[in-house]
Parts: structure tokens; C-alpha cells; sequence
């Protein structure tokens, strides 16, 4: 029986909890399958946080990977009879996840060309563009001081090339098998686990520069910290000499 994780965020009551907490993939496909929400609301709890880990690692943004997540189960949901058994429950909707979030950013990419192929129509020679590099990784400063250790690896994971991003989330962040790995991303076993070793080591390299670069800033006391302690011991100097 697979063990249920209802997402943190959202709660269900009563019969409906202790239904998803004791019911197998394969149960709460077939009564899915007969037109019961309840049963598809206790399969969304129960991998919400899988496949939005899934899309995230494709799409740019969060807000991009939640509209895959949502598209994806309702073309689930729609299309259930063409879910034939031949592999697990969850693997088939990870394919579904993943092939949306695949779509998405491939359409998001079309409009960006075709927005810049336009904006490039209408610019002078004497026109500049600066570029706007969204996954360029945040101020490390910023992320020392707010201690966000999560913001640094995030930021780790987008920076890794796209066919490693998804093997890492799942084989590492969502701890899948190797097998399972390579049957939702439909890749060789020793692919998954090649660039399985090669994310971890990029990752690390990846770490290590962000955190190199944020030491120089460590308990910085610059700005106003500084300021109002000079101003309060030259105050308290002036007020010893009298």
C-alpha cells in the first residue's frame, strides 16, 4: 500500500481522510474512474508535492509549474479510461505532469522569440537591450542574511541543464527509484543514474561558489548599523570630554 502524504495546505475531513489514507493507487483510480472527485481530490493530496516538483524542475517559475500541475489533472481526470494498467497509477499521471510542463515552457519559449523577434523590428541601431535573465541566481548577500539555505539550492536546481534538472528532483529530492525514475522520464536506467552523479556534483559545485561568494559578506555591518554605532560612541565620547 502506498504511503498517503496529504499536502500540509489543504485539509480532508472525516470518512474522506481516512478513505485516502487507506486506499492503493489502484483503488482510488478505479473509483476516479467512475466519476468520484473524492477519489481524484485524495490522489491530487497525495502527489501534489511530487508533481509539482516534477513540472517546477521544467518550467521557469512556480507560477508556470502550478498551471501544468492543474492542466495536466484535469486532462487526467478526463481521460482516465485510457489508463490501461500497464504501468503504475502514478507513473502515468508523472508522464501526463510532465509532458504539460514540457508543452508549456516549449510554448512559452515561441511566444519569447516572437515577442523579441517584433521588439527587435521596431528598435533603432541606437536602441540598447539589456537582456533579462530570469534564472540569473539572486543576490547571495540577500540569501546569507535571510539564511535561506532552500533559496540556494533552488537556485542550484534551475541552474542545471534541463535534461538533469528532472532526474535530480526525482531521484533526489523525491527519492524515486532508479526504475521508476526512468519509466516516467522514459530514459535509459544508466542515464538516470550517469546524470544522477553528474547533477550532485555540479550541485555541489554550484553550492560551494554561492556560499565562497556570500562569506566575504558574512555579518556585514555596514549601512545604518554602522552608522548609528559611530554616531553613539562619538556621542558618548563628546559627553566624557564635558
Amino acid at each position: 500500500m502506498t504511503e498517503v502524504r496529504l499536502d500540509d495546505t489543504q485539509s480532508a475531513t472525516g470518512s474522506a481522510m481516512v478513505y485516502a489514507r487507506k486506499a492503493t493507487d489502484e483503488q482510488l483510480a478505479r473509483d476516479a474512474r467512475s466519476g468520484e472527485l473524492h477519489a481524484f481530490e485524495a490522489i491530487m493530496r497525495r502527489y501534489n508535492q511530487r508533481f509539482f516538483r516534477l513540472a517546477r524542475s521544467v518550467t521557469a517559475t512556480d507560477s508556470d509549474a502550478e498551471d501544468a500541475l492543474q492542466d495536466a489533472y484535469v486532462r487526467a481526470f478526463t481521460n482516465l479510461e485510457s489508463f490501461e494498467g500497464r504501468s503504475t497509477f502514478s507513473t502515468w499521471l508523472s508522464r501526463i505532469v510532465l509532458n504539460e510542463a514540457l508543452g508549456r515552457t516549449r510554448r512559452g519559449q515561441r511566444e519569447r522569440e516572437q515577442f523579441s523577434q517584433i521588439q527587435g523590428d521596431r528598435l533603432s541601431n541606437d536602441d540598447v537591450v539589456v537582456p533579462f535573465d530570469r534564472d540569473a541566481p539572486e543576490n547571495p548577500e540577500a540569501l546569507a542574511e535571510r539564511g535561506q539555505v532552500r533559496g540556494l539550492i533552488e537556485q542550484a536546481i534551475n541552474r542545471l541543464p534541463e535534461g538533469f534538472r528532472s532526474v535530480f528532483v526525482l531521484r533526489v529530492v523525491e527519492q524515486l527509484s532508479i526504475e521508476e525514475t526512468a519509466k516516467i522520464l522514459q530514459i535509459p536506467e544508466a542515464t538516470v543514474k550517469t546524470r544522477t552523479h553528474r547533477a550532485k556534483q555540479q550541485m555541489k559545485a554550484q553550492l560551494q561558489d554561492m556560499i565562497d561568494d556570500a562569506l566575504d559578506d558574512t555579518f556585514t555591518f555596514l549601512g545604518k548599523r554602522c552608522d548609528r554605532t559611530v554616531a553613539r560612541v562619538l556621542e558618548r565620547l563628546t559627553l566624557r570630554e564635558r
